[in-house]
This record gives C-alpha cells, sequence and structure tokens, in this order.
C-alpha cells in the first residue's frame, strides 16, 4: 500500500486533495486508467492531479494544471482551462470556455456558466441558439459555494467571492465582493473599504467614499428634486414645456420631461394626465410625411419644408423628433398616429443613393444623424404593422453599413486628423449605432477597434478634460464602449477607469433644483449650454447610467434607460436582416 490508511473510494470524491497521499494502489490504477481515457478524448492533465470517477466531464476541451482536482459530482463540459492547485469542489458546475488561473478554489455548488442561452420571442426557448463570451479568473482566488458566475465575466488575481454572489460583471484584482448581484466589499489587501484612488477597488465599494454609495445617493437626491425640475420646465400660462424658465416651448422639451419622470417618478409628468400627454405628442405628427415638425408660435404643429428630389424631406429638428416624440409615447403607453411615410416610401435605390451622398467625411455626426433617423422611423413602422420601408430598403441599409465600416476604426467616416481629432467620427457612431445595430438587436463590427477609438478619442483634452465635457460628447463615447463591451471584453479595464473618471465628475455637475446642464456649448456653439434644463438633466441621467454600468455600481442607480438612450435593443432582431453584416469595403 501507498497510502497511510486505506479509505473507501467515495471518501476521494469529497477529499479529493487527499487522493495522492492516501489512495491504495488499486484506487491509483483505476484513476490513471479513467485518466487515460480522457486524455484519449483530448484532454491534457497534469502530474498528481485527480478526477472523481463520480464527476460529469463531458468535455472538448480539458487541461488541468499539476496538483489540480475535479470532485464527485461536479459538473464540467466545454472547454475548460485549470492552471495548477485548482480545485472544483463537489457538485461543482463548470460549463462552457472557462479558463482558470493557478490557486483557485471553487466551493460546493457553485455554477461557472462560461455561455448564455438566447430567449427572444421568436422561437421556442429549448429551439434558441447558445453564445459564448467565456469567464477569466485569475490567480488567486477563492469562489466560496453556491457562488453563480455568469458568461463574459472576468474575476482578477486574489479575489474572494462570497458565498452565494452572482458574479455579473467583472471584479477587478484583490476584491472581495458579496452579493447578488455581487458588489465589491473592499481591497482584500486592507480591512476597509477602498480608497477613492486605489484603482483595483473602484466601481461600487461600499465605504463612503465609493463610487457605489455615490451614485446611491445621487440617485436619491435627483428623486426627492424631480417633481421640482418638471414645475421648473413647465410653463403654466401656457401649459406647455420648455428646457428651462426664459427658454422656448419645444418638442423636445416634453418629450424630456417624460423621460425624467420615467426615470426619476416611475410614472408621467404630474402636469398632465398620461392620456393627454400621449395625445399632445400624437396631434404633433405631420400625417402625409410622417415627422413631426417643431413648434408653432401658437404651439401647435409647425411646417415641414418641401420634399427632397428623393422624397425626404431634410428638417433635422423634425428627423430627431421621430426618436423623442416615439419613445416619448412608448413611455406613456402610446405610439405615433401614423407611419413615418418618408421611410415607408424610400425604395432601396434611393435609399443607398442617399447613404452615398452623406457628409461622412466632413461631418459623420450628420450622416450618422439620418441613419438613426431612417431607421428609428423603420422600427416604428414595423411597431404599427406597416412595411418598415419599400421591400429591401433595411436589407438595403443594412448591407450598405456592412460593407462601408473602416476595419481600421470599427466606425464610418473619416479618420483622426491632428485638427479635428476624432470627435465627428466617434459622435457619428454612435447616431449610427444607436438607430440600427442597437436598437435592432444586431452586433456591431468589429468592437475589438470601437474599443480602440472610442478609448483614443475619449482621452482628448478638448473634450474631457475636467470643465470641457458635454453630455453628447460623454454619452457618445460611454455608449460605443458599452455596447462593444457586450461582445468584447477588449481593454475593459481602460473603458472601466475612463468611464470611473467620467462618472466622478458627472455626478458633482448636478444642480439642487435644476438639474443638470447640457454642458460647455460643442462645435460651432451647439448645445443649450451650461444653464440646466430638461435636455442636460434627461441625457446625463442616462449618461450616469451607462458610465455605472461600465463601472458595476448600475444597480444602486434604481433606474434603468427606457427611452432614447435605453440600453436594450428597441425590438428583436428582424430575421430578414442579416445577424452579422460582413465588412468587406473601406470604400467612404
Amino acid at each position: 500500500m501507498n497510502s497511510e490508511s486505506s479509505v473507501d473510494d467515495s471518501y476521494f470524491d469529497y477529499c479529493p486533495w487527499d487522493f495522492v497521499r492516501r489512495a491504495s494502489d488499486e484506487q491509483r490504477a483505476a484513476q490513471a486508467a479513467l485518466q487515460k481515457r480522457l486524455a484519449a478524448g483530448g484532454a491534457s492533465l497534469g502530474p498528481r492531479t485527480y478526477v472523481s470517477p463520480a464527476a460529469g466531464v463531458f468535455t472538448d476541451a480539458l487541461r488541468l494544471g499539476e496538483n489540480s482536482y475535479i470532485a464527485g459530482h461536479a459538473y464540467v463540459t466545454g472547454e475548460v482551462t485549470a492552471g495548477a492547485d485548482c480545485t472544483v469542489n463537489p457538485y461543482a458546475t463548470v460549463r462552457g470556455l472557462v479558463t482558470l488561473g493557478d490557486g483557485v478554489r471553487i466551493g460546493a455548488h457553485s455554477s461557472l456558466l462560461g455561455f448564455n442561452h438566447g430567449f427572444a420571442p421568436d422561437r421556442p426557448v429549448h429551439r434558441q441558439p447558445l453564445a459564448s463570451k467565456g469567464i477569466t479568473v485569475g490567480d488567486d482566488v477563492w469562489i466560496g459555494s453556491n457562488v453563480v458566475v455568469l458568461d463574459g465575466v472576468t474575476i482578477g488575481d486574489h479575489c474572494v467571492v462570497g458565498a452565494g454572489a452572482v458574479v455579473t460583471k467583472d471584479l477587478p484584482p484583490w476584491t472581495v465582493a458579496a452579493g447578488n448581484p455581487a458588489r465589491p466589499l473592499r481591497d482584500r489587501r486592507g480591512q476597509g473599504p477602498a480608497s477613492a484612488g486605489d484603482t483595483a477597488t473602484q466601481g461600487g465599494p461600499d465605504g463612503p467614499d465609493g463610487l457605489g454609495d455615490a451614485v446611491a445617493r445621487f440617485a436619491d437626491r435627483a428623486r426627492s428634486q424631480a417633481a421640482d425640475l418638471l414645475v421648473r420646465g413647465w410653463n403654466a400660462d401656457t401649459g406647455r414645456y420648455r428646457d428651462r424658465p426664459g427658454a422656448p416651448e419645444t418638442v423636445r422639451a416634453h418629450c424630456d420631461a417624460v423621460e425624467i419622470a420615467d426615470l426619476l417618478l416611475r410614472s408621467h409628468p404630474p402636469q398632465l394626465a398620461a392620456a393627454e400627454h400621449s395625445e399632445r405628442l400624437r396631434a404633433l405628427q405631420d400625417p402625409d410625411s410622417g415627422l413631426v415638425p417643431e413648434l408653432a408660435s401658437d404651439g401647435g404643429p409647425g411646417v415641414l419644408p418641401a420634399p427632397a428630389s428623393d422624397g425626404w424631406i431634410d428638417d433635422g429638428t423634425g428627423e430627431y423628433h421621430v426618436l423623442s416624440v416615439g419613445y416619448a409615447l412608448d413611455l406613456l403607453g402610446s405610439r405615433f398616429a401614423h407611419p413615418v411615410h418618408v421611410v415607408r416610401r424610400m425604395t432601396a435605390d434611393r435609399l443607398v443613393a442617399r447613404l452615398d451622398s452623406l457628409p461622412w467625411r466632413p461631418r459623420a455626426w450628420s450622416a450618422g444623424a439620418w441613419v438613426d433617423c431612417w431607421a428609428t422611423g423603420a422600427h416604428r413602422n414595423l411597431e404599427l404593422g406597416a412595411e418598415s420601408g419599400a421591400p429591401g430598403t433595411l436589407e438595403a441599409l443594412f448591407g450598405w453599413l456592412g460593407t462601408r465600416v473602416d476595419p481600421w476604426t470599427g466606425m464610418w467616416g473619416e479618420a483622426a486628423s491632428p485638427a479635428a481629432g476624432r470627435l465627428q467620427l466617434v459622435n457619428g457612431y454612435y447616431r449610427l449605432t444607436r438607430g440600427s445595430f442597437a436598437q435592432f438587436g444586431l452586433q456591431v463590427p468589429y468592437p475589438e477597434r470601437v474599443v480602440d477609438t472610442a478609448l483614443a478619442h475619449g482621452g482628448d483634452p478638448r473634450w474631457f478634460a475636467a470643465g470641457r465635457q458635454n453630455a453628447c460628447n460623454v454619452l457618445d463615447v460611454a455608449h460605443p464602449l458599452w455596447l462593444a463591451g457586450q461582445q468584447t471584453r477588449h481593454r475593459a479595464g481602460e473603458a472601466r477607469a475612463w468611464a470611473e473618471d467620467q462618472l466622478a465628475q458627472a455626478l458633482e455637475r448636478w444642480r439642487d433644483g435644476a438639474g443638470f446642464g447640457f454642458g460647455p456649448p460643442g462645435e460651432g456653439g451647439s448645445g443649450p449650454g451650461r444653464d440646466p434644463g430638461l435636455q442636460g438633466t434627461e441625457m446625463w441621467l442616462a449618461i450616469i447610467w451607462l458610465l455605472a454600468d461600465l463601472v458595476g455600481v448600475a444597480d444602486r442607480l434604481g433606474y434603468r434607460p427606457r427611452g432614447v438612450h435605453r440600453p436594450e435593443a428597441a425590438r428583436s432582431p428582424v430575421s430578414r436582416i442579416p445577424a452579422q453584416p460582413i465588412p468587406i469595403d473601406n470604400s467612404l
């Protein structure tokens, strides 16, 4: 015998670390035979490893480093790589694409699920496709019992995850985390919460200086003042909304009021009944074009310009109202009264010609804004049961976008120049993808390059130095980072660090009783400027959610955008649109 004392075979199912020291010759021979069978299926097992015969190991690829163990009744499938000194304890589940560093302990009954299951309404759940981003766990990590780690998560070196936690977001190195969803509690190297300057634990510690508590305090403050903000934007003399006292009454101000009330009050603005809000907004839509012009001086619908030769009506404000009014009506439980006819009437040939003619090089934001409007109009038409556009237009849109994207930037338009930087490129990308890929639930091309481009732009002090940010510019980096981050973990730590910095600054901009200002005027003096009002408040509330989600503390806000800046797709992918347009050309 090669053991200190003979033990029953089932003992090692629950205490696999004792196998080398206590197994009998017969038990060693049985283990060697089991490992030989696993190796014949492609597994690689280092010296002094043990796999319980009571474990369900059905992997496509398996690698165990030396001194690593899989205990009894564990369930291991997919592509699993573990370093040295790793233990998968009894009844644990490790499935999908999972990579463990050295010295990882996975507690009993825990689940690392390196894949995800679709649940779109277009087919039964059992016929839904599977997707896998994978789970990565660093070195020297202790995952307690009954923990669930979801697909796409990275757990940094030296982390400890408390029993029963549900880990939905990345954990930086040295984090002690617990809860559902898991939140960082402190730095393992110290006894208290992390300091604000410790990048290893920023993004949700429970200490008084942590961003998690800061966003929770902000949200409580904003909610307590929301009703007053809406009164401030309401002109009681005319019964209409304006951005702020002294500003003109506008369609957008009414929509911003609806979004703010939904975010902070979970209701409609109290100045009118919900049905009256809906009817006022529905009545503004031009029945012939389907666009929504700006208010006339008497508060009624304005007049749109004459159509262009391709039938489109070029009116930037009316185009944006397809977004703002449509989503405000969503929040009020209503819809447009008419289809967006200028979208419905446009043929595929005219659409492609219009896309070709847009100012992609000098003004990518304007080009992206047009795509945003057209695609949102198509979405609204489908919602009403009308044709999105003439036959083949949606396919033409996504086909054109898929073949014109720049593989070096992941975006559409002119690359950076020393004088102009990446402002137009990135801001245009946000508007374009918001209405097309994001709204229709499709993956964006080249997500890693998108992250690279957005981070490079986000470091430009001309627009992101303290005190120089405006809502558009921060939003137009935060959303691409968030959107691409749903597909890739590329430079996720840098994206989180950028979001932490911008989030901390954004929280300081709130003005009691007035909300947020849009920020310094943008290029050419665009935007409402520093004065707080409904537009700045609506935009910054959504931006703060995006930044907080990139950091991992969005749950502390207690709200989630459901309007123009909603994170989820507005509709399930339309089956006839290619799920992933193939980028093959760079001819812009």
